[in-house]
């Protein structure tokens, strides 16, 4: 072979080696290293980029990389991150897949809890549950129930695959006392010669339904002769559970009624609440340090009510409407007009005031327009249904008598007798009734007397009866 054409040769095998290191310079591939890899998150967990570094022939291209990605955290599926770099006009890229899974499992709650107690000899009665899913919604009518001896076991499968079970575990036992509820109250009081009528009670169990004809009753009440007496109530369910309850009976003479604690002053108000002088008067019973007793209406509003209480002060009952059409058209009308007036002050308070005061008094005479000898009738039933009622033996003239603080205050201090008892009378609802308040409560403290509020405990003030 010719010098010339080893020359040729030599000189393509040179050119081809330049075109092929050429063309690896130009086309080898970045190295792309991706912290951990290929990811699988959770439905609903956000896309955090874990890191990454790209080099090529020993050099760091990482600052240029350009990264891009679909993703949506919220729709299960496969997404690609994409990472790029532009080296020598020549653009590299690495995929990431990303997976959005539900791996989480439902939650079933079980309403009544995980243990019940069901009653001996009976079906246990579906207390119902709840499922909620990180994914899916609705799953409660996907709900396998499987029902053994002394067990419920609950078990549900989402959408993807995750599945939970719960289980209610069944003791068939009753430890449950049966309750007592005594028809007209726990108290009743009854003047010197008035026949005592036992209103009964009723008996219900959760597992043995009503007791009421079990209940075996106890101790006699002796109507000629003052005391108290007790009435005791027993009841006993299948289980063995018992539940007592009792109920006290005073036998009093009017003569007695008007007793009460010598230089004491009950400040009362009826007819409220009222916006701009009940929250007034609280306001000066708090800064004073003086509780009192508030006999409402169904009138204003119910957070004066829920104040009253809150602050210490006696919520008592007056009327639902304060019409004496309505309230005295017949007894079983005013019991109608007493219990709405009741039921809101439970509403608000939670407690059951038992502690009342007749519109226009017990001595009233223009009940006798709608049902002659009602307040004969009403002063002794409401006794006898636990109810304890209080009229006053001081009026601050404020519903008719005087339209000034002046003149309510001094009809008050005027009337006012160590000797006694002070049950005044006044109503929350006047202005000038709001205005006079904190002088009288000087006046009282000064003279040496003390202020309380009406319980179940004060001797009731009471007037006489005209109807």
């Amino acid at each position: 072979m010719s010098k010339k054409k080893i020359m040729i040769i030599g000189l393509i095998t040179f050119v081809g080696i330049c075109l092929v290191g050429l063309s690896i310079y130009f086309f080898w591939p970045a190295k792309f290293e991706l912290k951990k890899g290929n990811l699988i998150l959770n439905y609903g967990e956000k896309y955090k980029e874990p890191g990454f570094k790209v080099t090529r022939f020993g050099k760091n291209y990482t600052k240029k990389i350009k990264t891009k990605n679909n993703i949506n955290h919220k729709k299960i599926g496969k997404y690609d991150v994409t990472y790029s770099v532009k080296i020598n006009n020549i653009t590299f890229k690495k995929n990431r897949v990303v997976k959005i899974a539900d791996t989480e499992k439902p939650k079933i709650e079980l309403k009544g809890g995980k243990t019940f107690d069901v009653c001996p000899e009976t079906k246990f009665k579906e207390e119902g549950f709840k499922v909620t899913d990180n994914y899916d919604k609705n799953l409660d009518k996907k709900v396998k129930i499987k029902k053994e001896k002394d067990k419920i076991i609950y078990s549900v499968t989402d959408t993807s695959g995750n599945k939970t079970k719960i289980i209610r575990k069944l003791i068939y036992q009753d430890k449950t006392k049966p309750e007592i509820t005594l028809n007209g109250g726990d108290n009743a009081t009854l003047y010197v010669g008035t026949a005592y009528k036992e209103q009964g009670a009723k008996a219900i169990d959760n597992c043995d339904g009503d007791l009421t004809k079990e209940i075996k009753q106890t101790g006699s009440v002796d109507s000629n002769k003052v005391g108290k007496y007790t009435i005791t109530y027993t009841v006993k369910d299948k289980a063995g559970n018992e539940t007592t309850l009792t109920r006290t009976v005073n036998i009093i003479n009017k003569s007695s009624l008007n007793d009460g604690k010598p230089r004491t002053i009950y400040l009362t108000f009826d007819d409220g609440p009222n916006s701009g002088t009940t929250n007034i008067i609280l306001d000066i019973l708090k800064e004073e340090g003086v509780k009192a007793t508030f006999f409402v209406t169904c009138k204003g509003p119910d957070e004066l009510i829920k104040r009253e209480y809150d602050e210490g002060h006696t919520v008592a009952l007056h009327t639902a409407t304060h019409d004496y059409s309505i309230v005295y058209a017949s007894d079983e009308s005013y019991y109608n007009d007493l219990q709405t007036v009741q039921d809101r002050v439970k509403r608000i308070t939670g407690q059951t005031s038992m502690i009342i005061r007749f519109p226009g008094g017990a001595s009233n005479t223009v009940s006798r327009k709608y049902s002659p000898g009602i307040m004969t009738r009403l002063t002794q039933s409401t006794l006898a249904k636990g109810y304890k009622y209080y009229d006053w033996n001081i009026s601050s003239g404020d519903a008719g008598g005087t339209n000034t603080a002046s003149g309510v205050y001094n009809n008050v201090i005027s009337q006012l007798r160590k000797q006694r008892a002070n049950m005044v009378l006044m109503h929350d609802i006047k202005p000038y009734t709001r205005d006079a308040l904190r002088q009288i409560i000087k006046y009282g403290k000064e003279s040496g007397y003390t202020f309380e509020k009406i319980t179940m405990d004060t001797p009731m003030i009471t007037q006489r009866v005209n109807n």
